[in-house]
């Protein structure tokens, strides 16, 4: 299980950190192609949710790694789970019907839930 929860984590980590840095560092036209959803949402909640997936995938290594509070993992894989829930009714009521990136990274995220709390 241990390594099982160090593939899942590592991968969602990789995601998120590349995709959270997109969404910090670059402009909106540059986000636009591919993610549509940036013109409906403030370029300020843009930043932000790109500032939360880089904590979480900081959140789903570092505290396991280094042994100190390592519960914090659970919380980012959590916090994961909740992105989702939330990223596939953005993308449905925008008339962008590709979800299934974003089911993959919910069910991703819900097995490193459930490693995590075996292993961590």
């Amino acid at each position: 299980m241990n390594i099982a929860f160090w593939i899942a984590a590592g991968l969602l980590a990789l995601f998120y950190l590349y995709a959270g840095a997109l969404k910090i560092t670059r402009s909106r036209d540059r986000l636009r192609p591919m993610m549509a959803w940036v013109d409906r949402t403030p370029l300020p909640a843009v930043r932000a949710i790109g500032v939360l997936e880089v904590l979480g995938a900081l959140g789903l290594i570092l505290p396991p790694l280094t042994g100190v509070a390592p519960w914090l993992a659970v919380v980012a894989a959590v916090g994961f789970v909740l992105l989702q829930f939330g990223a596939i009714p953005v993308h449905l009521t925008g008339g962008d019907r590709k979800v299934a990136l974003n089911i993959t990274l919910l069910l991703t995220a819900a097995v490193t839930v459930l490693f995590a709390t075996t292993c961590v």
